[in-house]
């Protein structure tokens, strides 16, 4: 079958981790042919390194201006650009807006209907896209604007949507024409396009796919959306990050203004809910994203965990931590106020005072936020504040407990080498989604000592300490328990490894994804759309649809008329009354 693969390598929520498993999972399932549409920060963003048996990568930037060669081609019913798009936006956006600006009611009903205004909108301006090509600057237009500030105003609108002035209403319509841009590309096709498996007249572009998978939810399923609206397709959503919650943790340190920040959560809300309300499945990566998309609106019945999956191969060396007699604490990762390295620091204070010969060693850089560079200075100002160079005599030289170094150098040149360094691996975060230091540190053997954040626990799953975060006393007692017994470090060490080897591997993610393309394709009705009539019928469109020019039902004879892509007569339903019909030998 054919995967439009759904990315977005411009979020700034997105990590590299992303695209690793992304590349794993077109290489694993090798009977599946692939085709990436990528949203990203420029033109060529988000495409680059894709594997070679990749069908085809395309690419839209999410900022800067949008490249008129990206843009839908308007339709034969084109015909006025100007007042009728301008008639058509105004009521589209109006119940777009609608839709999640009014998230003041609290009656279930009136929450559906917003939603239903919100989908109208939605789907109307993907339309207008398609007949005019001029949303992008519809949206960044003045009627825009307006339209906003009277959905702002409007009775049961956002108490702090109230407050919002011309600057800020101006600065959501300009996120929200980035979010929304893929209402306005080309990738979706149909009759008009190309395919490389049909020939000319054969649908292009996600209009040819046979199953969408978007990556993260937001902009990245947009694309999903229209190709489930427009043909049928069904959209398979995997959230490794909950962009919604993301979105909340960033509200306090952003410079945004407390309406603009209200407004965008809440039209990501309503994406989101009408995100989990079209996908065929979800598939969180843990147990703790899965509560965030429940609360979201997501399905319990559609939703299935499915952990992401590390390459073990560089672990296979596994250290007898039952020999290693050090007291040696090893933290990894990119250091940020949400790592919390200060009450780490803290907590080794007494850790070093019980425990005179216990050191901590710090292996990573300052993260890309602003601020960070600064935060990691200060966590270095504090080690040396809390533990001075103090020399054993007058002729030698000091030395401090706790040391900050960054992997890749001559002492820890690969990943492996930071685990095998330390006895305990310690996370001190206070938000954490689902750590991958964690699992490196399981697949090497070691014990842990972690915060009960994020996914720490499911994770963990008894194999290691967790104390509550922001808890120095907790964490330094959990450390010390485990630098003094060898003993119970190293059987902590195996549980942990053996669970990860079970849980947490390549193979297990991408057998879980080849089960679940399957069993979705199965259950999709060939040619099922909105003009589609009648519950969906598995394995409706025969396999040989797809292969080029047209299959006789008696004898498997070939003809060569032009491909239609519909099923065969004894495929199509009985008319009331009449016995079913079947090729010549089979059973009804």
């Amino acid at each position: 079958m054919r995967i439009g693969l759904l990315t977005e390598g411009g979020c700034p929520y997105a990590s590299g981790e992303t695209r690793r498993w992304r590349d794993r999972l077109v290489r694993g399932l090798t009977s599946h042919e692939f085709e990436i549409y990528a949203l990203g920060r420029g033109p060529g963003a988000g495409g680059e390194g894709a594997p070679d048996r990749v069908r085809a990568v395309r690419t839209a930037p999410l900022y800067g201006e949008l490249p008129g060669a990206l843009r839908w081609r308007p339709g034969r019913r084109a015909v006025v650009r100007g007042r009728r798009a301008r008639v058509r936006f105004a009521e589209c956006f109006g119940d777009l807006t609608a839709g999640f600006v009014a998230a003041g009611f609290v009656t279930a009903q009136a929450a559906g209907g917003q939603a239903d205004r919100f989908a109208a909108g939605l789907y109307g301006l993907a339309a207008l896209a398609r007949d005019h090509g001029s949303l992008p600057e519809l949206l960044r237009s003045e009627q825009a604007v307006r339209l906003l500030e009277s959905a702002c105003r409007a009775p049961g609108a956002l108490r702090a949507a109230h407050g919002a002035r011309v600057g800020d209403l101006l600065a959501v319509t300009e996120e929200l024409e980035r979010t929304l841009r893929p209402l306005s590309l080309d990738w979706y096709g149909g009759a008009a396009g190309t395919c490389a498996a049909g020939g000319a007249g054969a649908p292009a572009g996600l209009a040819a796919v046979d199953l969408c998978h978007a990556t993260a939810g937001g902009a990245a399923a947009l694309p999903g959306l229209l190709a489930k609206r427009f043909f049928g397709t069904p959209l398979l959503l995997t959230e490794y990050g909950v962009r919604l919650r993301e979105h909340y943790l960033a509200g306090p340190g952003s410079p945004l203004s407390a309406p603009v920040r209200a407004l965008l959560s809440a039209f990501e809300n309503a994406l989101a809910k009408e995100t989990y309300a079209q996908a065929a499945l979800i598939t969180p990566g843990t147990t703790h994203t899965r509560r965030w998309q429940e609360h979201c609106g997501a399905d319990r019945a559609r939703q299935r965990t499915v952990h992401p999956g590390m390459d073990a191969a560089a672990f296979t060396a596994v250290p007898d931590a039952a020999a290693d007699l050090s007291k040696t604490l090893v933290w990894t990762g990119t250091a940020d106020a949400d790592k919390d390295l200060v009450s780490l620091l803290h907590a080794f204070a007494r850790v070093h005072r019980a425990e005179p010969d216990a050191t901590l060693r710090v292996v990573g850089a300052a993260g890309p936020g602003r601020g960070d560079r600064a935060y990691l200075a200060h966590c270095r100002a504090l080690a040396a504040q809390l533990f001075p160079d103090e020399a054993a005599d007058a002729l030698s030289a000091g030395d401090n407990p706790v040391s900050f170094e960054e992997a890749g150098g001559p002492d820890l040149p690969r990943p492996e080498d930071v685990y095998a360094a330390g006895s305990v691996l310690v996370l001190s975060s206070v938000a954490e989604g689902f750590p991958r230091s964690l699992m490196e540190a399981m697949f090497s053997g070691r014990a842990t000592v972690s915060t009960d954040v994020g996914a720490v626990c499911e994770i963990i799953g008894g194999t290691g300490l967790v104390v509550p975060p922001r808890n120095p006393r907790a964490l330094a007692d959990a450390c010390l328990e485990l630098l003094r017994d060898p003993g119970r470090r190293a059987r902590l060490g195996a549980a942990a490894r053996a669970r990860a080897l079970e849980l947490f591997t390549v193979e297990q993610n991408v057998a879980a994804f080849r089960g679940i393309y399957l069993e979705l394709i199965s259950h999709t009705a060939g040619g099922a759309g909105p003009a589609a009539a009648g519950a969906p019928r598995p394995f409706a469109r025969p396999a040989e649809s797809h292969v080029p020019g047209r299959w006789a039902v008696a004898r498997g004879v070939r003809q060569t008329a032009p491909p239609t892509g519909r099923a065969p007569s004894w495929a199509e339903p009985a008319a009331a009354g009449a016995a079913p019909a079947g090729p010549r030998g089979a059973r009804p």
